[in-house]
Formats: C-alpha cells, structure tokens, sequence
C-alpha cells in the first residue's frame, strides 16, 4: 500500500529532495547525494523517488534522512551513510574501518582474473584485505579457486567475512594478522593488494571522503612507498615458481614500483593503467626456475 499524501506537518518525497539539495549547497552534488540518501533511508530505488514524488515517506525515513544530510554536510562519505557500496557489482557493506572500495581497484581484479584459468584450483592471497572487496570479487569469478584473504584490523575483517557470507562467497578464508603474517609460511599462486600508499602529510588527506577513512589503509609512510616495498621485498618467497604478484598504487608512482620489483627478481613485469590513462596497477612473476 502507497504511503499517504504528504501534509504540511508530514514532508512529501518531493519536499524532502529540495530540503537535502538546499542542505547540500557546496557539495560537489547536492542533487545527487540528496536522492542516493533519501533512496537509502526510503529502501527505494533513486526512480521511485519520482514516482513517489508527492507522497510522504513518514516521520522516521524523514528523520533518517535529515540526519544523513547533516552528516553529508560536513563531509561523511555517503558510502558509510548508507552503510554500502558497489563494488564488481557487488553490493558490499563499508564502515569506517574499511576503506572505501573505488572503481579503479576494479582494474587490479581484471588482471589477476586474466591470469586465473576458469577451473583452476588457483591459491590466492589478498593481503590487507579491508571490506573483502578485492577478495571476494575474484572468488566470486573463480569459484574453483582458494582464497586467504588478510587483515590486521579485527573490525575490518569481522565487516569482511559478513559480505562474503551475505553473498554467498564460500571459497575465501579469512584470516587475521599484518600482511604475510597469516599466510605462516606458505606459498600462493597469486599476491594481490591494495596497500596504503599515500604520502604521510599529503594535502589531499584532508580533502573529501579521505577524511574520515582510516589512515593506516591510506597512508603509506613517508615516500608512500612503504607498504609496497614490504610486499615486493616479501612477495617473492611466499610466491609459487612462475607466481604473480599485483599491487595497485599511486597514479604517480609507476616508474618507482616497476623499479622495485625488478630489484626484488621478479620478471615480466608490467603497469597497466586505469580509464583515465593513470597507472595504476603494477604485476610481476617469480621465476619458474626458482625453487
């Protein structure tokens, strides 16, 4: 059954968007975030809104929703407003312990998945896994495959191990500890990760939804570099001969981690990059010849 028509006591739909939109005023956009939100708190889709437009949704999505644009309004990602986000069409849940998953991490899925033969009982390890994202989106395409995915932090991991199990996802172990750590010594076909790589003290940390995500899967040290140097230095003995790592990285930092894995050994080694023409993910091989 339809909502009642809205009275001036009761906020209609349409009441409520243009109320978000004023709340929104010098966001990057206020229209859109005030329909994604009030979809989030309505349970609706962004359409329905339209539909919907003269109806009231009642006092409680109205309280939601008001609240969340206040938070908006000072900066909260929308993506731990709403508790989600989309990733490889994946609807997964974020919080503030997790990092935020972004499109182009969605490149390093692609071409760990083009070295994954379909059927093949391929072991992985997602080193520093945060919500899953990564984990999860390879699983779920390789079903055949053997997935460890890491963290350190207790509560990402815990917001992991619930999207796998709402999705369904059953071929990712979770395990918690500091990179290789979790791994005790055993070896995988494919590394991947998205390590902190921000340089400590970057402008940008202050920008945006950078804000409020956590600084240990944002900042990589003070060259940025940090954390990936560990997994190329690492990565190596932990890989299977002929194993691949993948890393993404900063759009300017490329050249620098090409460099180090080819100091670490490992051969063919190759950035891609993303839509926007920025490097983005950088892979390398152990050698089959080594032991």
């Amino acid at each position: 059954m339809s909502a009642a028509v809205g009275t001036a006591a009761e906020p209609t739909v349409g009441e409520l968007l243009r109320r978000g939109e004023a709340g929104l005023q010098g966001g990057d956009s206020p229209r859109l975030d005030a329909e994604v939100l009030l979809a989030g708190a309505r349970r609706c889709s962004r359409a329905a809104l339209f539909r919907d437009r003269d109806e009231a949704p009642g006092a409680a999505v109205a309280d939601v929703f008001l609240r969340w644009v206040a938070e908006r309004a000072r900066g909260v990602p929308v993506a731990y407003l709403l508790g989600r986000r989309e990733f490889w069409s994946l609807g997964l849940e974020v919080t503030p312990a997790t990092l935020i998953p972004r499109p182009e991490t969605e490149l390093l899925v692609e071409r760990v998945l083009e070295l994954m033969p379909f059927g093949a009982s391929t072991r992985v390890a997602d080193l520093g896994t945060g919500s899953g994202a990564i984990a999860i989106a390879i699983a779920s395409e390789r079903p055949s495959a053997a997935v460890v995915a890491t963290d350190r932090c207790e509560a990402a991991l815990a917001v992991a191990v619930r999207n796998a199990a709402r999705l369904g996802v059953r071929n990712v172990t979770f395990r918690r500890g500091d990179w290789f750590e979790p791994l005790a010594g055993g070896s995988v076909d494919v590394i991947v990760s998205n390590p902190p790589y921000v340089v400590a003290g970057d402008p940008r940390l202050e920008e945006g939804d950078l804000r409020f995500e956590p600084p240990s899967a944002l900042v990589g040290g003070r060259t940025g570099l940090e954390a990936i140097g560990l997994l190329v230095r690492n990565g190596y003995s932990h890989l299977t001969p002929g194993g691949c790592l993948a890393l993404e990285h900063g759009q300017d930092q490329g050249a620098a981690v090409r460099g180090l894995f080819i100091a670490a050994g490992y051969g063919g080694v190759v950035t891609y990059r993303d839509l926007a023409g920025r490097e983005r993910a950088t892979l390398g091989r152990r050698g089959r010849s080594d032991g």
